[in-house]
């Protein structure tokens, strides 16, 4: 057992433990590096040194005589890359504010560096491949490629009292702040306690290496595969595949500094269901994220749309139900240039009708989410992960957000904004959190069992004197895993969907709104005075016309929401034009003539008259269009009145 050794090999692609002998020779260990890695035998070399020096070639030679130990660090090269001399780490191009494209900005810093050691050169070599690596297989999301881009620092004028020098010089009062500088962002109006995830990742590339090795890798708390010096688990377990303790730390980043709502009818028709019913509701967020120039280098997530899928809600409790329209609202957003960025749940408690107060429950005192609350975003979040060209898996955290719409310490709606910590993702992704049954505060890491090892999780706290103490996470206050995040709406409302009537929401059948042909007509009726641009501008109308089942569009309607997405009135205009338009038309001329033929024979106190028998009508019961001069449905077979 004295013999057994452990290599690290590092490559371009990251760094992998090799399990081998003192007495083994080097062709074995070649062999076992070539497996590894997925190389034939003749793909790579290796060296004892990061410049190239000291080749490890394949002989009998035992790996003690070629001055190999345990923990050792051997450099391995594909040999289909090219010379390191030309290649530079890609991720220095964020500290300036040029605009070159990435090809120029990497022969400008090659021709800068090429001075430079070959150790430095191996070093920016395995940078550049890995990174240019996970980014293509991993694209970023298009704030991240412009705040990468952005310079960040925080520039400051000539204090007058302070500043000893002339106009062009520059002390420690005046000189640019980095964008993570914790002193400037807790003065600000309001202190910010999370910086950027970019001014985070400026931080880890900001030293002397300019983060040359910097690998934002993401936790596990699964045992390794593959490890076969013992029995699998609960037979066995070793140092090699045991996952790491975890010793939660609050996060001091956020993926997203700031959530604005377009306008205030986002949100209010949304409460509108509470407001109404009583029950509890949830809905999907839709939007865009942008720069937020209040934070350096911060991100806003701008909501413009919230869908509310299948859903059975309470007083007290809400249960999702399967959604076969989750695919077209996927695609419809899209197309608008939106995407899902978050999700917007109701805990409120009327506490005076007359008045329109709600109760104040979340509190310092009692708890921002809860547990299950957290286990459910933490799900959501894993479900949306960040793109991260410094992270080994390509991703590293996401941007998904949680809103709760609940009281405030002046007894009215509010709206607070979450995410939990990278460090929660993982505990639920892994399955070792649980809720606690009557402490909404508090979660549980689970324990080890015979069907799944589950690591130590700790937290650190402050007894009554002051002092740091190391707690097992059984039971786990919540807090350690959520990050606030600002929630606001604008001063000048912004409206990505201009229509200002009113179309039914999917899945509100409770509230006695459908969307049917019916419906369709009676919106149609009210809007004939605005333009078709603004009455076509409605996130849940564009989604009925896709996904209802009597003349679905989902085929044909591309260039309308491309005049929706741009603004487009003359897009909108031929669109109009077009067969579909004509035929839904047809349809709502003939449901609303039914519709008002009844309305009038309902007010005479007569029975409703059949309507003319010359037109195709539509049956009440299933919506089935019919040929003129039918009275029973060839779907459902009922009656035509």
């Amino acid at each position: 057992m004295a013999d057994n050794i452990i290599i690290r090999v590092q490559s371009p692609d990251g760094m992998k433990k090799i399990a081998s002998t003192k007495r083994e020779t080097a062709a074995a260990f070649l062999k076992k590096v070539a497996k590894e890695f997925g190389f034939n035998s003749n793909g790579f070399s290796i060296y004892l040194n990061r410049n190239k020096t000291e080749e490890i070639l394949s002989q009998n030679k035992a790996l003690s005589l070629l001055k190999i130990k345990h923990g050792d660090m051997l450099f391995l090269y594909p040999s289909s890359s090219p010379g390191t001399s030309s290649e530079v780490m890609d991720v220095a191009t964020p500290h300036s504010s040029s605009s070159l494209p990435s090809t120029s900005a990497a022969a400008a810093a090659s021709s800068s560096s090429s001075s430079s050691s070959s150790s430095s050169a191996f070093s920016s070599s395995f940078s550049s491949m890995s990174r240019s690596h996970s980014s293509s297989q991993f694209p970023e999301d298009e704030i991240d490629q412009f705040l990468a881009k952005q310079e960040g620092k925080i520039y400051r004028n000539r204090d007058p009292q302070l500043c000893r020098h002339g106009q062009m010089g520059k002390c420690v009062h005046c000189v640019p702040l980095e964008p993570f500088d914790e002193d400037y962002l807790n003065h600000l109006d309001p202190p910010v306690k999370h910086m950027s995830f970019h001014a985070y990742i400026r931080k880890l590339t900001g030293g002397a290496d300019k983060g040359k090795f910097v690998a934002l890798e993401n936790i596990s708390c699964k045992i390794k595969s593959g490890c076969e010096g013992h029995p699998p688990w609960p037979e066995g377990i070793c140092t090699k595949c045991q996952p790491s303790a975890i010793t939660l730390n609050r996060q001091k980043y956020r993926h997203v500094d700031n959530i604005m709502f377009e306008n205030h009818t986002v949100a209010d028709r949304f409460l509108d269901f509470w407001r109404k019913t009583g029950s509890q509701r949830m809905g999907y967020l839709y939007g865009r994220y942008t720069e937020h120039k209040d934070i350096p280098l911060g991100i806003r997530a701008e909501v413009a749309a919230i869908y509310e899928p299948p859903q059975i809600g309470t007083q007290n409790s809400l249960e999702l139900m399967e959604d076969p329209k989750a695919a077209a609202v996927e695609e419809i957003a899209a197309k608008l240039g939106l995407r899902k960025v978050g999700w917007i749940f109701t805990d409120l408690l009327s506490e005076d009708t007359r008045k329109g107060t709600v109760r104040y429950t979340r509190n310092k005192d009692s708890y921002f989410l809860s547990a299950e609350e957290c286990i459910t975003a933490g799900n959501f979040q894993n479900q949306q992960p960040n793109a991260c060209r410094l992270s080994p898996d390509g991703h590293f955290g996401s941007k998904f957000f949680t809103v709760v719409a609940t009281g405030g310490p002046d007894n009215q709606v509010h709206f607070e904004g979450y995410q939990v910590s990278n460090q929660c993702q993982a505990l639920v992704r892994d399955e070792c959190l649980l809720p606690c049954r009557d402490a909404p505060e508090l979660g549980y890491a689970k324990e080890s069992s015979t069907e799944q090892y589950v690591p130590d999780v700790f937290y650190k706290d402050k007894d009554k004197f002051g002092n740091d103490i190391t707690y097992l996470a059984r039971p786990l206050p919540v807090e350690y895993l959520i990050i606030d995040i600002t929630t606001t709406f604008p001063k000048d409302p912004q409206y990505t969907f201009s229509s200002t009537h009113r179309f039914p929401r999917e899945n509100r059948e409770a509230l006695g709104e459908t969307q049917d042909f019916h419906s369709l007509a009676t919106y149609l009726s009210q809007c004939s005075a605005s333009s078709f641009l603004d009455i076509i501008s409605d996130f849940h109308l564009l989604l009925f016309l896709v996904t209802n089942e009597v003349m679905p569009l989902r085929d044909s309607i591309g260039l309308l929401l491309d005049a929706v997405k741009t603004s487009n009135e003359e897009l909108a205009l031929t669109w109009k034009k077009s067969e579909q338009w004509a035929t839904i038309e047809q349809l709502c001329s003939t449901v609303g003539g039914q519709q008002a033929e009844s309305l009038s024979d309902y007010a005479m106190g007569g029975p409703s008259a059949p309507a003319s028998s010359s037109s195709m009508w539509s049956c009440l019961h299933c919506t089935f269009m019919n040929q003129p001069g039918t009275e029973l449905c060839e779907m459902c077979s009922l009656p035509r009145s």
